[in-house]
């Protein structure tokens, strides 16, 4: 300072005596007592900075970074992407140090994520042009496709026009091998959106690629391969590869497909070819990561084929397999494995030796039990309607009788109750003030109706089950869902345990989303969010219970209203004062898993979103390691086989000539691989 004054009241004047900026300026400037220097470095004060202090490589990196736009912090998995056009991947993490340790970089605490000082924003942005010569120019094409799905989300905004011009050429001209290169590059760029908002924003630009396995795209491509051999060229391939699994799923998944959205003639070619007992052998093979793959390729063929294709599978064996996953399979095993048996159960009568009888159903999660045991117990066939002067006379004693004769009359509405699935039965009911007169009964607030009001939950409870939606939206009419809501709140368990199982039972029946749109519109899953942070042990649990149960049925914007509500942060905060085992919050993690609203990318994007909320929170907490260890396991089983479903989906269909990935899907069958 004391050589150079001028020049350096100049320098500190033009870094607006910010002390980052000062901070990479004295470190760069260090010892240094040349006036051209000193010059040079007020002309461009992050070009002296950058270029003086890096290593070749760091170097290297840097400006290749010009082609991205920082206006916001940029995912690592970015950054990586662009450095392996440049170099080894394992070199990745020294390099970007480098570029952190000399305050070029600035990574984010609880993220991956990068962020630059405006004055390096600035010095970015003079090298754009060079940057983008770099990555997609001096480069051979293989190198280059991997890139340029994550300029054209990440990039500026000139650069991201030149990458989606260089996509279309890939897509148009290039071999397989370099379309599903891009492809996958594709599907990371978008899973590193940090939020749903960034996702669509980037996914319009895909919508052409993204949506290529929506049901309008099978509605209009599938029709062509139906006049083709195409059917029995999948199966031969799926005989020619009984060592590769992958294979073989990937070819289920487009017959299912082929079944479900082709003529009747295709149904039937398809299920006489589709190989059950191979299914079957997949299912009960203990890899779990095929089984989100076989559950869809099940649905779909069971959507399509009905009662003739759920028989196929009776007489292979796959129901059997189904109930030992039931036994024995994980969490989320166990949820899919539920909603397939009920599908078959739904559209097929089970035969006088189904492996599920009253004897085994006893061994299966509470859960289970209820949600199968109507497909089960021998006596369910619906008898003609009871006599209305008994109903009548039992709707009677509930509206004005005695405290015992309420409890008993419900007792014996039970039976009645419970055949409400019968048209005649269920009108009925909803045509008498029963439900009004429930619905009165649950707002009791005297302690000495306790029990009639735990009754009173039992009987909607079985109601809700048996009737379905008419009887969920008869509830509707009568606040009942708000009653059941704030009886979760209240301090005696038994009203509790009673209303939050007759929630479950709602929610997961015939007509559970009007329940859930009910508790999302009227404000009551905040209420339900805030009572996780009560002192009642039995409040915070069924609440914490209920909210996993929405996690589990509810779609995006259920998912996004319970975040801004802070849910993880009390969840973490509960975790804290229950010991960490991490159940809580690998329950939320898993219930995100199980829902069927989610696509991929929006799981993936979500789930994110989860863990930086856990990480924060949990931030210099002494059992953070704990529970971000249960975190960590749950994520890693979460994304098991589902990246690799879906990239060899991706390979099946690259296998023929990219521009015939959209246009003549007929085709592709021609060069499906041999194995």
């Amino acid at each position: 300072m004391e050589e150079l004054p001028g020049i350096a009241e100049t320098l500190l004047e033009r870094c607006g005596h910010h002390p980052l900026t000062v901070a990479v300026m004295g470190k760069a400037l260090r010892k240094e007592v040349r006036a051209e220097k000193w010059e040079k470095a007020i002309t461009n004060l992050s070009t002296f900075a950058t270029l003086e202090a890096m290593p070749g490589d760091s170097r290297r990196l840097f400006i290749a970074l010009a082609s991205l736009s920082w206006a916001e912090p940029v995912p690592e998995a970015c950054l990586e992407a662009v450095w392996s056009v440049l170099g080894e991947e394992s070199l990745f993490p020294l390099i970007v140090c480098k570029l952190v340790e000399g305050s070029l970089l600035i990574k984010t605490e609880m993220d991956p994520l990068y962020l630059v000082h405006d004055m390096v924003s600035l010095y970015l942005a003079s090298k754009a042009d060079d940057s983008t010569g770099i990555l997609l120019n001096e480069y051979s094409l293989d190198e280059t496709t991997f890139i340029c799905p994550w300029l054209l989300i990440f990039g500026k905004e000139n650069v991201k026009k030149i990458a989606e011009e260089r996509m279309e050429f890939l897509f148009n001209v290039s071999e397989g091998k370099q379309v599903v290169a891009t492809l996958e590059a594709l599907v990371q760029a978008l899973m590193a959106s940090k939020s749903m908002s960034e996702l669509e924003i980037s996914r319009e630009r895909f919508k052409a690629i993204t949506n290529i396995f929506s049901k309008s795209d099978y509605c209009n491509y599938f029709p062509s391969l139906e006049t083709t051999a195409a059917i029995s060229k999948l199966t031969a391939t799926i005989e020619y590869c009984e060592e590769n699994p992958m294979i073989q799923i990937n070819i289920l998944i487009v017959l299912a497909k082929l079944a479900e959205f082709g003529s009747h003639g295709t149904v039937d070619k398809v299920l006489e070819s589709i190989p059950f007992d191979q299914i079957a052998g997949l299912l009960s093979s203990g890899a779990e990561k095929w089984h989100e793959s076989l559950f869809t390729v099940l649905n779909s063929l069971t959507k399509a084929g009905k009662s003739n294709a759920v028989e196929r599978m009776f007489a292979s064996g796959i129901e059997k397999t189904l109930i030992k996953l039931l036994e024995n399979g994980s969490e989320v095993v166990q949820h899919h494995a539920i909603v397939t048996l009920k599908g078959f159960y739904e559209v097929a009568h089970t035969p006088e030796n189904d492996f599920l009888q009253p004897s085994n159903l006893n061994v299966l999660p509470w859960q289970v039990r209820l949600r199968l045991e109507t497909f089960v117990l021998s006596d369910r066939a619906v008898p003609h309607s009871p006599k209305p002067l008994c109903f009548e006379d039992l709707v009677y004693k509930v509206l004005d009788g005695s405290k015992n004769q309420v409890l008993q009359a419900m007792q014996d509405l039970i039976p009645i109750i419970e055949k409400s699935a019968d048209s005649r039965v269920r009108e009925m009911i909803l045509h008498s003030p029963l439900v009004s007169r429930l619905s009165e009964l649950l707002q009791s607030r005297h302690s000495d109706h306790n029990s009639i009001r735990s009754e009173s939950a039992f009987l909607l409870m079985k109601l809700a089950f048996s009737g379905g939606e008419p009887c969920i939206k008869k509830f509707l009419d009568h606040d009942i869902v708000p009653e059941l809501v704030k009886m979760m709140q209240c301090n005696v368990e038994e009203l509790q345990d009673s209303a939050y199982t007759a929630l479950h039972q709602m929610l997961f029946g015939n007509g559970g989303i009007l329940v859930l749109d009910k508790i999302f519109k009227t404000g009551f899953v905040d209420r339900m969010v805030q009572s996780v942070d009560s002192k009642s042990v039995k409040t915070r649990e069924v609440n914490v219970h209920c909210i996993l149960d929405l996690v589990e049925l509810g779609n995006r914007s259920c998912l996004e209203q319970m975040l801004s509500l802070q849910v993880v942060e009390k969840l973490v905060k509960l975790e804290n004062i229950t010991g960490g085992s991490g159940e809580t919050i690998v329950g939320f993690l898993k219930g995100m898993d199980k829902c069927k609203h989610l696509s991929m990318m929006e799981r993936r994007v979500i789930k994110q979103q989860v863990v930086r909320k856990i990480r924060a929170s949990l931030k210099g907490h002494k059992l953070e390691t704990q529970i971000l260890a249960s975190v960590d396991a749950s994520m890693s089983e979460g994304l098991k086989g589902s990246s690799s479903r879906y990239r060899n989906l991706l390979i099946l269909f690259a296998t023929s000539h990219p521009a015939d990935l959209v246009c003549q899907p007929a085709d592709l069958v021609c060069h499906l691989p041999t194995c």
